[in-house]
């Protein structure tokens, strides 16, 4: 943290300096990124943006100021390295800083209940442990470089489905050996300087406005001395929140918060919670050095050239990240030299993020066509797309004129922009947000005479025209959809024969009001059909290539905020064109980027799979370096990948208040038992287990030892294990520690991460890992008790390189029951 200077503020003094009226001004935000100024008091405001994968600045979801592009959560969640996950903390620091901002929405800290989370890609892990020690290390680094992290979303917001007011009971000993502890360990360990309450309910009461949560756990258990902020539109009342201990309504002005001066005025409890809250806010300009250092929370600068050490990390990041998954033969990787036809529909897309607020606008998106391009010459890569995979039309690049006009028709302002989706969260001078109408206007360059399909999709009444015929009414026929985080219409289309040459599109637009926030947006789509030979074309250049490298997955659109996962299954004839590609050239290779598992019903069929997520702006850069072995593929799974939908411990045979709940309510039935622990207990083989990933090297790991057999309650133990590369190529492995209870008296999981260690080490090299096990790790919580137990008597420590591949197991006795009770 930097050092404050002499012109920091004495806070209390500086509270009894301010009006009621000026501290509860503190407590809701200014606008939809900052907190509100007090110019008399010299106080500043201060501007947050959104992360976790990048910072986007003040501007909207799509379009605004350029960004460095980091890859997302569940690709950092694969690298097992801490730290790797402060470095990106580090850089994301100065990404935050040059928009202006000193405080980054991130990291998400919410686990991988159900396979079918629309943010799981936000996300690390299925795994409490290994999700609060990545969130730790990226707290951390972040905070280093005096940033505030807000941990997210406190808690239980582990689906989409009606997530702004459904209840989610969980029981407490899931709520907290699994759900609170990820939280726990960055507050503790991490030293988190802000959290983000979740949308959801806790029990039947908003999280952000439960005072257990916030005030008993939070603040009374952890010791949390931070800012507690509402997720944007996610605060529900004005005294009850801040005296339950929220202490930020974002986004501004207040809306819940209205009426909070006068509750301020007339109770004394209210008051002293209003001085608390804004204490909390006054503390957080601080520790960020904004006190000190005020910046132009509205300039925001678009650096790139000058930061080659941050696309280094991205492209390292990336290639650690993926994870290989199978490699009969040793197909991988590839050789120099190598004729590549690179096929699919994600083949010639830089596919580097996932959908919602996650989302900013990269400095670049390397496609793992333009990456194969760039490493092996043009010439020995050729390209097909096979079959599509768009959930919407795609947007286009390409000019886009705004014209602004008032509630009487008249024209107030215009607006130059880049492409056919915008969101406006912010507007020229002379615009008023609450009546405006716009209308926008683009060309579309159409290649050759024939159909074309074109979609509306919008926050808003819409229509579209082409050449001055309307094509599609999305204003009449609007319908609600699941765009826009719930907000939105359905996605409207329709086909239209146009010849060669340049048509004029103009969208008409006016908002309709409604929703959590305000949010106004539309989205052109437009595209020419495929063609009826792509899978045919596909397959002929696959069978004249040595080697085929198949890019198959998702995008943001399907893997997003505001509406959970389709399915498994992978969209369109995916399955269809990796079997007729592989079928065709036997040296093929799956690279699969999706935000979570999918089905694949080929599995059996293709040699060579890598799954590479969504791993930011270098994406493709990435893959190359892997492909080619320029890097080893470092990723370990951090989510089970089940067989089968069926296989996942939230999905019964029919929706219900289990998923995606019912009533107002999502039931956590499954209490203890998801990912790894629920096929352990279901005896379910998994498509792949959680840990899982293979290198181009081989290792062994030997003599593992604790330097201790026996613990008295209280005591610590060291777990060491020696790690040899018995290839000939350098690698990395990460070694697994699981502890599983022998003789507990509650029922526990048959095994529990607890510690984990990433080597790299050259051909023939060896290196000794050695992790800490404490009593937390041997203990679980009593909910009758209130207290973490640990029973004495005999634990196994179990090591190895996967939850199913855990060759190597340690006795350990605890001498005496040790507990730690917690309120």
């Amino acid at each position: 943290m930097p050092k404050a200077d002499t012109r920091t503020p004495d806070l209390d003094r500086l509270l009894d300096q301010m009006t009621l009226e000026e501290q509860v001004s503190l407590l809701a935000g200014a606008d939809f990124w900052r907190t509100v100024p007090v110019p008399r008091l010299n106080i500043p405001s201060l501007k947050v943006t959104d992360g976790p994968a990048g910072a986007r600045g003040g501007g909207p979801l799509v379009g605004g100021k350029k960004t460095a592009a980091f890859p997302v959560g569940i690709s950092l969640g694969s690298t097992w390295n801490a730290e790797l996950l402060r470095e990106v903390g580090q850089h994301l620091a100065r990404e935050a800083q040059d928009k202006g901002a000193g405080v980054l929405l991130a990291p998400t800290m919410n686990l991988f209940r159900s396979t079918l989370n629309g943010r799981n890609f936000e996300s690390y892990s299925e795994d409490p442990f290994l999700t609060g020690t990545l969130g730790t290390a990226y707290v951390r680094g972040l905070q280093s470089r005096g940033v505030a992290a807000t941990v997210k979303h406190y808690v239980g917001n582990e689906s989409e489905y009606e997530r702004n007011t459904i209840s989610s009971d969980i029981p407490e000993r899931a709520l907290r050996e699994l759900y609170l502890l990820p939280f726990e360990m960055t507050v503790k360990r991490g030293g988190a300087w802000a959290i983000m309450t979740g949308y959801n309910r806790l029990g039947g009461t908003y999280c952000s406005e439960n005072p257990r949560l916030i005030k008993e756990i939070l603040r009374g258990e952890w010791g949390f001395g931070g800012l507690v902020v509402s997720d944007w539109g996610g605060t529900h009342s004005a005294g009850e929140s801040v005296r339950a201990g929220l202490d930020l309504e974002m986004p501004g002005p207040a809306r819940a918060r209205g009426a909070l001066l006068e509750e301020a005025q007339n109770d004394e409890a209210t008051r002293r919670a209003v001085r608390e809250a804004a204490r909390n806010v006054l503390r957080l300009i601080e520790r960020t050095g904004t006190f000190d250092r005020p910046r132009d929370v509205r300039d925001e600068s678009e650096r790139d050239e000058e930061y080659a050490d941050t696309r280094a990390l991205i492209r390292r990041a990336g290639a650690e990240g993926t994870v290989l998954l199978k490699n009969e033969g040793g197909l991988l990787p590839l050789p120099a030299g190598a004729r590549v036809a690179v096929i699919g529909p994600n083949a010639a897309t830089g596919q580097v993020m996932g959908g919602g607020s996650a989302q900013m606008n990269a400095h670049r998106r390397v496609s793992p066509l333009d990456g194969l391009r760039a490493a092996l010459g043009e010439e020995n890569v050729t390209h097909a797309v096979g079959c599509d995979n768009d959930r919407f039309l795609p947007t286009l690049d390409v000019p886009l004129h705004l014209e602004y006009f008032g509630a009487d028709g008249e024209p107030v302002a215009t607006e130059e922009r880049r492409g056919s989706e915008i969101m406006w969260f912010s507007f020229p001078t002379g615009v008023n947000p609450a009546s405006f109408r716009a209308r926008l206007s683009l060309t579309l360059s159409v290649p050759a005479d024939g159909e074309y399909e074109l979609s509306l999709a919008s926050a808003g009444l819409t229509r579209l025209l082409v050449d001055g015929r309307e094509v599609i009414d999305n204003r009449t026929n609007w319908q609600p959809g699941d765009t826009y985080f719930g907000m939105g219409s359905a996605e409207l289309r329709a086909s239209i024969v146009l010849g060669a040459g340049e048509h004029a599109a103009t969208v008409e637009f006016e908002p309709h009001g409604g929703g959590f926030v305000p949010l106004n947006a539309v989205r052109l789509g437009f595209r020419a059909p495929l063609s009826p030979t792509a899978l045919e074309d596909a397959v002929r250049l696959a069978r004249e290539a040595d080697y085929a490298v198949v890019c198959v997955g998702t995008n943001g659109d399907w893997e997003t905020e505001g509406v959970d996962r389709w399915g498994l299954d992978l969209p369109g004839r995916q399955d269809e064109l990796v079997r007729a590609v592989t079928a065709a050239n036997p040296r093929t290779v799956i690279l699969l980027q999706t935000g979570g598992p999918v089905l694949m019903p080929w599995l059996g069929e293709v040699p060579a799979l890598l799954q590479g997520w969504f791993p930011g702006q270098e994406a493709g850069h990435a893959f190359a370096d892997v492909l080619l072995g320029h890097a080893d593929p470092g990723g370990r799974l951090p989510q089970t990948f089940p067989a089968r939908l069926e296989d996942d411990p939230t999905h019964p045979e029919t929706p219900d208040v289990q998923y995606p709940g019912e009533n107002g309510h999502v039931e956590y039935r499954e209490g203890l038992f998801i990912g790894y622990r629920h096929v352990d207990r279901a005896g379910r083989a998994p498509l792949f287990p959680f840990g899982h990933g293979l290198s181009y090297t081989t290792f062994e790991l030997e003599d593992a030892r604790l330097n201790a057999e026996r613990i008295a309650p209280g005591g610590k133990v060291r777990v060491s294990v020696r790690v040899r590369n018995t290839g000939e190529r350098a690698g990395q492995q990460v070694v697994q520690v699981y502890v599983r209870d022998a003789e507990t008296t509650l029922e526990r999981p048959a095994k529990e991460l607890k510690a984990f260690g990433k080597v790299t080490l050259g051909p023939g090299e060896s290196g000794e890992v050695t992790l800490p096990l404490d009593m937390r790790s041997l203990a679980y919580f009593d909910d009758a008790r209130n207290a973490w137990v640990a029973d004495a008597g005999e634990f196994d420590v179990l090591i190895g390189t996967s939850s199913a591949d855990l060759p190597m197991r340690l006795p350990l006795t605890l001498t005496g029951e040790w507990s730690e009770s917690v309120g």
